[in-house]
This record gives C-alpha cells, structure tokens and sequence, in this order.
C-alpha cells in the first residue's frame, strides 16, 4: 500500500467516526450534568464530562477485541485533536499547547483505568466520579451517586449496542 493509500485511507475511517464523536459531545453537554448532577458548567467541567464518556465509549470498544482496536486508536486521535483545537481556540500558545494535550490525554486515561477498575471489580462509578469529575469535592454523596448511576446506565447500554451502532454514533441517552 502506498502512503497516500495509507494516509488518504485513515482520513476516511476517522471520518467514519465524525458522527460517535458528535454524539458523545453531544452527551457531554447534556444539561443533566450541569444542572441535576452538579457537574462545574465550566470549560473544564464540560472537558470532564466528554472525557468521562469518551472513557466509557473507548472500554466498550475495546471490549470488541481486534476489530475494535482501529475504531478505538482512531476516536482517541479525534478527542485529541478535538481538545487540541479547543485549545488553541481559546487561546492556548502553541508552545503550551502540548503540555496541556498531555495532561488532557493523562486524563482521559485516568478515567478509563478508574472505570475499568470499577468495572472488572463490579462497583459502581461513584469513586472514579469523585475523584475524576468532581476532583475529591463532589457538593453532596447524593450528587455523587446520582452522576455515577447515570454514568453506570450509559455503560450498561453501550454494551446492549453493535460496533456498527456505536461508529454510527447511535448512542444511548446517558
């Protein structure tokens, strides 16, 4: 295969995964969060959120084996450059720009190694929450627990979707 083939190739199946993106951003912004999950409605609040969805996304994926391994490095390349771009858009310096990705990208791989911890051991998502959305300070248990059961819903029907639904970006209402 040549390198154009190979590159022109990979835009097309990041392209192909434009629509799971959208609608994990969208979910992300899902006014619940903000206003009955007292989730920061703050640039980094709604970074949390996408990240914690994005986390939940990725482990469903994964759990497909090989056939999801492309689908999965290719919507980490678009958070990335999702979150790179918002930088910039904002105003972040080129010089910092990347120190910034890196610790977004720690991020993200916070959430997914607390979720899959959470998962592999049958718990709920109220400690990843704590730790990963609200930062050790959640305004109430209740609050905490309300954002992890809607988080843990999310998880259960993802694993209910296809990988097709998933690239079509058909998620569950989280």
């Amino acid at each position: 295969m040549s390198l154009l083939q190979r590159i022109f190739g990979e835009t097309r199946q990041r392209a192909a995964l434009d629509p799971l993106y959208r609608a994990i951003v969208a979910a992300g912004r899902d006014p619940w969060w903000y206003r009955h999950g007292a989730v920061p409605d703050t640039l980094d609040g709604r970074f949390d959120m996408v990240a914690a969805l994005t986390a939940l996304v990725l482990l469903r994926i994964e759990a497909e084996g090989d056939p999801g391994h492309q689908p999965a490095l290719l919507l980490t390349e678009i958070f990335i450059d999702d979150m790179d771009g918002t930088l910039r858009q904002i105003g972040i310096g080129d010089y910092v720009v990347s120190k910034h990705v890196g610790r977004m990208m720690g991020a993200l791989g916070g959430r997914l190694g607390a979720f899959r911890t959470a998962d592999e051991a049958g718990e709920s998502y109220e400690a990843a929450v704590c730790r990963n959305i609200f930062h050790e300070a959640p305004p109430t248990d209740e609050v905490a627990r309300r954002v992890s059961d809607r988080l843990g819903s999310f998880a259960a029907a993802l694993k209910r979707l296809t990988l097709a639904d998933l690239v079509a970006g058909r998620l569950p209402t989280p």
